[in-house]
């Protein structure tokens, strides 16, 4: 076992409730809860009824595992896939640069049940997942050599479903080892025209990362140096790294460095619909003639380039447009979950405003990125008048956080109409706390509202 592998199970398998500050249980347990948020609102989305189609009636004795909002058992890996489809549906999840950490817990509510985990140690599995995603994310730099999050998101499954379970740190360097020698995904899964797949790619690696700590519960050995040895991933990809200390090794806890979102659009354009907003206090948009968008250049690679952000032609990409997504904004006065409907992200009427915003990269502004996130707009009137917009850090990113009532706020919009009312704020309430559930099945029952997909 590599020196990589050997570091990171060693802090998986040691890592316990009773080491973590209350902040970071705070910050973890709000993030859970903005999960279930955005699991909720998408249960009956098109990537999570393909999944439950291809997993009903398939039950593990060993290792059930349990679909959010429906409580349908399933295999293990199925239940992931489906549960992390859900999350990432709406692109309404939290996000660090390169990726949404929030997606490995779609196995760990899938195993929790069948593990026998109480609250504390599905909260220290969920903290375990985030702090090796952020170090693997930081020092990899894979999004910029053309390879997908769902390399990192797999092998942080793998480790936190390895704490999940109570594996060894042998059994959980078997299960990365595993995961990491054997999915290495590319990032046409973002470009160009966005296809169903976009939401469910991560949600294929989280099923795979659940398979490869399975497989090692079992006694599956995976290849001795994954990331160090010959043709491993530091040979063929990266080079060689070192990760961050993890907390216990003079390492900070980071789960809090996590944004969240606010609106249900994709990290980057969370500035943009706050800019659309103050910038439709001022003017009426029908007398637009031209709006320049300044930003950084991660938000033009990923929103702001090619003439499909121009001309959506999918759901997928119409969260991707930061064209769209600010027309919208302008013309609506809001952006939800409905502006993403095929009527909405198709609208003929919509075509000229859109063609009036041009989006460049802004030397100033990529200095202050991933620390500040920042966004100039610049807008004309028919009758000459100009508007200019300076935004910074939008709520939910670390420098200014949502807080608690946030959350709630976000979560209760989501719930309501798929619980009732009064259980989704029984569910909020347990949620809230995750670290005084006791009987997690219970806890989990509450979720439970919408009909089984036969």
């Amino acid at each position: 076992m590599d020196d990589l592998t050997r570091h990171l199970a060693a802090y998986a398998a040691g890592a316990g409730f009773d080491s973590l500050p209350e902040p970071v249980v705070q910050a973890a347990s709000l993030r859970i809860v903005d999960s279930l948020a955005c699991a909720i609102a998408a249960y009956d989305c098109e990537t999570a009824a393909i999944g439950r189609r291809l997993a009903y009636g398939a039950v593990s004795d060993r290792y059930a595992g349990r679909t959010l909002g429906f409580g349908d058992r399933t295999t293990a890996e199925a239940a992931a896939f489906v549960n992390t489809c859900m999350i990432r549906a709406l692109d309404f999840n939290d996000q660090y640069p390169s990726g949404h950490p929030s997606d490995c817990l779609g196995a760990l509510f899938a195993l929790g049940e069948a593990a026998g985990a109480d609250g504390r140690r599905f909260l220290t599995s969920a903290i375990v997942a985030y702090e090796i995603f952020i170090r693997l994310n930081d020092a990899t730099t894979l999004r910029q050599q053309g390879w997908d999050q769902g390399y990192i998101i797999g092998i942080s499954t793998a480790a936190a479903l390895g704490s999940l379970l109570g594996l060894t740190a042998g059994q959980i360097g078997e299960a990365i080892a595993i995961t990491a020698v054997a999915n290495v995904p590319m990032r046409n899964t973002r470009a160009g025209e966005l296809s169903l797949w976009k939401g469910a790619a991560t949600a294929y690696a989280v099923r795979n990362g659940v398979f490869g700590a399975l497989l090692a519960a079992e006694g599956m050995t995976g290849p001795e140096r994954p990331f160090e040895g010959i043709d491993g991933l530091w040979q063929l990809i990266t080079g060689p790294f070192a990760i961050a200390p993890f907390p216990g090794e003079g390492g900070e806890f980071r789960t809090g460095e996590v944004n969240m979102k606010y609106w249900p659009v994709e990290y980057n354009a969370q500035i943009v619909v706050w800019a659309a907003l103050q910038l439709r206090e001022q003017l009426d948009w029908r007398d637009l003639t031209a709006i320049d968008v300044a930003t950084y250049s991660f938000t033009v690679s990923e929103i702001g380039d090619g003439p499909e952000r121009w001309d959506p032609k999918t759901r997928e990409t119409a969260d991707h447009s930061l064209p769209f997504i600010l027309a919208r904004t302008l013309v609506d006065g809001s952006i939800s979950a409905a502006s993403f409907a095929e009527a909405a992200f198709l609208e003929p009427s919509l075509r000229p405003l859109m063609a009036k915003i041009r989006v460049h990269a802004d030397q100033g502004i990529d200095a202050l990125y991933p620390a500040t996130i920042a966004m100039k707009v610049a807008a004309t009137t028919a009758d000459g008048r100009h508007y200019a917009i300076d935004l910074r850090d939008p709520l939910g990113h670390e420098k200014n956080p949502m807080q608690e009532k946030d959350v709630r706020s976000k979560f209760l919009a989501a719930a309501e109409p798929v619980l009732g009312a009064g259980r989704a704020m029984s569910a909020l309430e347990c949620w809230l706390r995750p670290a005084a559930i006791t009987k997690l099945p219970d806890a989990l029952g509450l979720l439970d509202g919408a009909a089984s997909v036969r």
